[in-house]
């Protein structure tokens, strides 16, 4: 079975390119252009990965990172963070909330995948 991917981002031109790009890759993919739904999206299916932007309305990014690390049947969910922001603290701060990676955005297409296939690797 295909692995799952959620995609919380808010730019619609980004969200439908990484759609496209995990869907030809083989992934089922899910779409939620705010925070409250990307949240909502979780409570009711299991996904494998959230790619999921920090600045987003309504639920930010960082908080919708928080909610999963604090929610047990999320605990395997594995997540992404994406961000115009690359500076070493705010890429800390996603990794210390408990993102298991962070790209800046703009990002190249095969790094992308190339990190979600890493992320999606059996233990």
């Amino acid at each position: 079975m295909a692995r799952h991917i959620l995609i919380a981002e808010d730019d619609t031109n980004i969200l439908i390119s990484i759609e496209f790009l995990l869907s030809n890759a083989g992934y089922r993919v899910t779409t939620a252009d705010n925070g409250a739904r990307a949240w909502s999206a979780l409570q009711t299916q299991v996904c494998d990965l959230v790619v999921l932007d920090v600045m987003l309305p309504v639920i930010d990014g960082l908080e919708l990172c928080r909610r999963i690390r604090a929610a047990d049947n999320l605990n395997a969910t594995k997540i992404l963070m994406l961000s115009a922001r690359g500076r070493d603290s705010e890429i800390a701060t996603g990794l210390e909330l408990g993102a298991d990676a962070y790209m800046t955005k703009p990002f190249g297409t095969r790094e992308f995948l190339e990190s979600v296939a890493r992320l999606l690797e059996p233990a």
